[in-house]
């Protein structure tokens, strides 16, 4: 999965040391915990010989687990079984109505088309009576390292306009073959996400290709809108205004030299 998830090409990672690319199996289950559990360990070794560490995102999610920790929220695989049966079954709008009315404030952040994340959520609202909203306190654990936050602050028209060529540029660059080839993976997790689900539908007969290619752009421009909408729950990140990369890397460094003195 190399085209559909814009991963940093070879020229891009060179001199500089990726992490968590091409490191799992597409049939491997790699939930927020996980990765909290495996990024933390890389973390504590690149600290020993580094001052500074660079954290891209990505899932608001998997970020908050590895920074912040992860709520202790309670299970029920029979409640996960029958919400899973009832998504499977076609009652996808079902499900999350009842979860925008029991906790309209995850819902408005949370991937509506993802369906582990609607029913781990529903999961812990109908076992504790609690909204996921308040269940995620969110409180950090101990950590030896300081936390900064910057955020690209886009016009919204200009990121829109950059997401849809970016979806035509991955069309362009063999997406539609690359997904072709995956199609014996598609009911595992990483297949049912933004790039990836759509042309399978396509495949599937469900719609046009015209169409599927449309709903990769919707369905990012959406992803987007959802991640801005995270990111503003954070009264300590910086926002650089969006400009050329050598004006936002002077901007990002004189604020960390501020921080250094």
């Amino acid at each position: 999965m190399s085209i559909g998830t814009a991963k940093p090409s070879f020229d891009e990672q060179k001199g500089i040391k990726h992490h968590f690319i091409d490191s799992h199996s597409i049939e491997e289950d790699v939930s927020a915990a996980r990765f909290e559990r495996e990024a933390s360990l890389v973390l504590e070794d690149l600290f020993k010989r580094n001052d500074f560490v660079v954290l891209v995102g990505g899932s608001g999610m998997f970020i908050d687990a590895l920074c912040n920790g992860l709520d202790e929220i309670p299970h029920s695989t029979e409640i996960r079984n029958e919400l899973t049966e009832l998504w499977e079954n076609g009652n996808r709008e079902m499900l999350l109505e009842e979860l925008h009315q029991k906790d309209p404030v995850f819902f408005e952040i949370i991937d509506k088309n993802n369906p582990t994340r609607v029913i781990r959520a529903l999961e812990a609202v109908r076992l504790t009576k609690k909204p996921f909203s308040e269940l995620r306190t969110n409180q950090s654990k101990e950590k030896n390292y300081e936390l900064h936050r910057y955020v690209i602050d886009y016009d919204r028209e200009k990121l829109y306009d950059r997401i849809n060529m970016r979806v035509d540029a991955m069309i362009q660059h063999g997406l539609i073959e690359e997904v072709r080839k995956l199609l014996p993976f598609r009911d595992c997790n990483s297949m049912r996400t933004v790039g990836y689900k759509e042309l399978v539908a396509y495949f599937d007969g469900q719609c046009t290709l015209d169409e599927a290619i449309e709903l990769i752009k919707q369905n990012s421009r959406r992803y987007a809108k959802r991640q801005v909408t995270w990111l503003k729950r954070y009264d300590d990140a910086l926002w650089i205004q969006a400009d050329s990369a050598e004006n936002m890397k002077k901007n990002l460094l004189e604020h960390l030299n501020k921080i250094r003195v």
